[in-house]
Order: C-alpha cells, then sequence, then structure tokens
C-alpha cells in the first residue's frame, strides 16, 4: 500500500499530524504498536490529571467546613476507584482518537515499525507477519519512556516508573519519588494528598529546577505545609528491596540518611525511544541520543522527519503538536514559521498549580537585560481569598529599556488556564505598560497578571 505519509507512532505528535495531513488532502497513514494517542492520552497528561482532580476532591472535602459545608461521616480515599476512573478518562480519549482517525480518513495500521529504506516502512503484527508499506513522506514520531538510572534499576514492584505508577494495586503507605520535574512533582502531590507519606528527592538545589527560584521556594512551601519530607541537593546512593520494605539510602548536604518506604518513583526524566526503527541502517544523524532535524523536522535523509520527543527541544506534548504541524504544512507546500522555542509555556499541575513562559530573572540578567520585575501575592487576590488558594503569585519580568516581557512564572489556582494569556502576549511582542493598562475582569485571579504588570512600574494597586 502506497501513501503520500506515513507516521510511525501516535502521541501528541503523530495524531495531530496525521490529522492536519488529512486535511491538507493528503492520503496519510499511521503506525501504532499500541493505544492510539500514546503516552500522553494513555499514560501521562491525562490519566495523571484524572488522578489530580480525584486529589483535589478529596481536599476539598476535607475542607468543606473552611467553605462552611459540612460533610458527616468519615472521609476516605478509594485509591482503587480513583486509578478506576483514571484509566476510563484515558480510554475514553483514545477512542475518541479512533473517531477522529474515521472522520479524517486517517487510516491506522497496526503494529511495530521499522524503516525500511527511503519510503518503505516495515510493520510487524501481533503474529509476527510483517508488511511493508511505501510513502514519499516518512515522519517519526516514536516518542520517550522512562529514564532508568543504573542505581535506580526499575522491577515493576518496588522501583517503579510513572506507568506503574498509575496503575498500582493499592495506594503504598510510604513512597520516596526521585525528582521533582513536572512528573515527580506531580506524583508526589498526589500521593501525599491522599494519605501516602512521600519523601522527595531532587539533586539540583531547588525543586522543579527549571522553574524560576522564586516559584521553587514557593513549591517547597506549599508541600511543606502539607507535611511532604522534601530533600534538595541530595541524590538516592542506592536501593535494598531485600525486605518488606525498600531501604532507600539519601546523600545530602548534612550526610546519608535512610529513608524506608513501600515504593520508589524513579520520575528522572525520559529517554527517546528511537532503538530498533531502523536510524543505523538508514545513516540517519543523531546527537546526545536524539534524532538530528533541521527547523522543519527534515533529517538528513531525504524524505524522512521527526518530531516530538526523539528531537531537542521540550518533551512536551503541546511541542510534539506544534512541530507536526510545521513540519506537514511544509510538507505540502504552505509557508510555515519556524516554533520559537523560547515561547513555549510549561505547567506542572500539583496545588498550587505551576507555570511559566520565558526566561527566568537569573536568565534575563545572564543573558545581559537590565530588567523590570514586577511580583503580584494571591494573598492580595479577592477571587483567590474566595477560592481558598491565597498560596501563590504572579512574577513578570521586562526589558527595562524596551519593555518587552522577557519572562511569566506563576505558581497558585488556575495558572496553567492563564499563562496562555502571556505567551499571546510574547509573540505580539506586548510592553509591560500595554498589559497593565490592559483591563482584566473582576474578580478573577487573572487580574494579578495585570497586577504585577503594574508593580513592576510602580504602578500596581492592591498592594
Amino acid at each position: 500500500m502506497n501513501y503520500d505519509v506515513i507516521i510511525i507512532g501516535s502521541g501528541p505528535g503523530g495524531y495531530v499530524t496525521a490529522i492536519r495531513a488529512a486535511q491538507l488532502g493528503l492520503k496519510v497513514a499511521v503506525v501504532e504498536k499500541e493505544n492510539l494517542g500514546g503516552i500522553c492520552l494513555n499514560w501521562g497528561c491525562i490519566p495523571t490529571k484524572s488522578l489530580l482532580k480525584s486529589a483535589q476532591v478529596f481536599e476539598y472535602a476535607n475542607h468543606a467546613a473552611d467553605y462552611g459545608v459540612s460533610i458527616a461521616g468519615d472521609i476516605n480515599p478509594d485509591f482503587e476507584a480513583m486509578v478506576k476512573r483514571s484509566r476510563g478518562v484515558a480510554g475514553g480519549m483514545s477512542n475518541g482518537i479512533e473517531y477522529l482517525f474515521k472522520k479524517n480518513k486517517v487510516e491506522t495500521i497496526v503494529g511495530t515499525a521499522k524503516l525500511a529504506g527511503k519510503s518503505g516502512v516495515e510493520v510487524t503484527d501481533g503474529s509476527g507477519k510483517k508488511t511493508t508499506y511505501t510513502a514519499k513522506h516518512i515522519i517519526l514520531a516514536t516518542g520517550a519512556r522512562s529514564r532508568e538510572l543504573p542505581n535506580l534499576p526499575q522491577d515493576g514492584k518496588n522501583i517503579i516508573g510513572y506507568r506503574k505508577a498509575l496503575t498500582l494495586d493499592k495506594q503504598p503507605e510510604s513512597m520516596v519519588v526521585v525528582g521533582s520535574g513536572a512528573i515527580g512533582s506531580e506524583f508526589a502531590y498526589f500521593y501525599q494528598s491522599i494519605g501516602t507519606k512521600v519523601t522527595l528527592v531532587e539533586f539540583m538545589p531547588t525543586l522543579v529546577p527549571n522553574e524560576d527560584i522564586d516559584v521553587a521556594k514557593q513549591l517547597a512551601r506549599s508541600f511543606k505545609k502539607m507535611k511532604m519530607k522534601v530533600l534538595v541537593d541530595s541524590s538516592v546512593e542506592s536501593v535494598d528491596t531485600s525486605g518488606e520494605k525498600c531501604k532507600v539510602t539519601i546523600k545530602t548536604k548534612k550526610g546519608e540518611q535512610v529513608v524506608e518506604a513501600d515504593i520508589v518513583l524513579s520520575a528522572v526524566g525520559i529517554t527517546p525511544n528511537t532503538e530498533g526503527i531502523g536510524l543505523e541502517e538508514l545513516g540517519i544523524e543523531t546527537e546526545k541520543g536524539h534524532v538530528k532535524v533541521d527547523e522543519f523536522y527534515k533529517t538528513n535523509i531525504e524524505g524522512i522527519y521527526a518530531i516530538g520527543d526523539i528531537v531537542a527541544g521540550p518533551a512536551l506534548a503541546h511541542v510534539a503538536s506544534a512541530e507536526g504541524i510545521v513540519c506537514i504544512e511544509k510538507i505540502a507546500g504552505l509557508t510555515p514559521d519556524p516554533i520559537d522555542y523560547g515561547n513555549i509555556p510549561g505547567c506542572t499541575y500539583t496545588n498550587p498549580e505551576v507555570s511559566s513562559v520565558g526566561l527566568t530573572e537569573a536568565k534575563a540578567k545572564e543573558a545581559g537585560h537590565e530588567i523590570k520585575v514586577g511580583k503580584f501575592p494571591y494573598s492580595a487576590s479577592g477571587k483567590a481569598s474566595a477560592a481558598g488558594q491565597k498560596d501563590g503569585f504572579i512574577k513578570l519580568i521586562f526589558d527595562a529599556k524596551y519593555g518587552e516581557l522577557l519572562g511569566a512564572h506563576m505558581i497558585g489556582g488556575n495558572v496553567t488556564e492563564m499563562i496562555a494569556e502571556m505567551v499571546v502576549a510574547k509573540k505580539l511582542e506586548i510592553t509591560g505598560h500595554e498589559l497593565l493598562k490592559t483591563i482584566h475582569p473582576h474578580p478573577t485571579m487573572s487580574e494579578a497578571i495585570m497586577e504585577a504588570a503594574a508593580a513592576a512600574y510602580d504602578e500596581v494597586i492592591h498592594i
């Protein structure tokens, strides 16, 4: 069977690219060895947000009296039901991709794919049968998996990765989470909030190391407030799994300590899925484990492209989708603009939520900018107070000379929804004065954006 485009992988990069290709009139097929939607819809973004919502509801129920609501009887988390709901949400999203493929006449090929020359894809199905399909253009969107450290080999029982953390048979009484990026922080928050005793270990000096230091400090305070044990500047040296509990030896600035836990969750990053797909045989160039591509995602081999977690750049679902759209529009003869990787939003769905775009204060100074910084606390926000979410703030960084928005850093309720405003503002090169003169609705948490901009120019009203 011959196609205009074959896409290997159906995650947010692959399936979005496929649908856009079909919209552009191309004959397209997607090869997927598991469930449509890839890691994001089945084992990442979507099911984790389902669990986090369950945790939020549990927290609300426990604090109902704070809102003038009386709930009789004990309130307990039903871990099994939470996991079941999460899997149901994930399954529904995967079925939604199947519907979209049928609607857009995207063909699905089930099996494991490997490049077979510059225009061929060999697919092995579940019975071992091999079939070769051809296409003028082949897009690699194979995603990534949990990275394993030599001293943290995942056995799926005592030391686990994020996939197993989504489907444990029972709630552990205690857990050590290694790594405080988005994945580690979200799981640490989820398990701690439903009663698991969590120790969060981070090698770097602050939690969520890619975020602005003020945000990192606030998240640490919030985690400690919920009785989570937070260890930064620390590393897991070894894990003894021979007993009933894991004995985790952790090296800290104050010396070594041993923490006992039922489960150790390794959340130390991801590894691109580039093995066994035919890169070496075809001579496709890689660098530090990632496929090398140009600004439109062409590899060094004509007709072969790569997007998403297997190329350098932020390993985020929305980035993979954007890359796929740029790639396929270029293939179709349109003139898309290359992606501005300096304007990519990042979100962490803890409580409080974290979101950001652009340069941190430290990075802005390192880049030689003279800056103005505006910060507005959620404690001064009427809507945040009414919602019972006073922890957090909005921090905006502007170039002092030109007023250009360099970065936005948020921690607090609803900030993962609010960050899009700052992405648009940055793209349109809105100045600080333009932002602070833009009327925001009252009462909303988004008013804090206007107030933070005003604070940078000494015009803030409510602090």
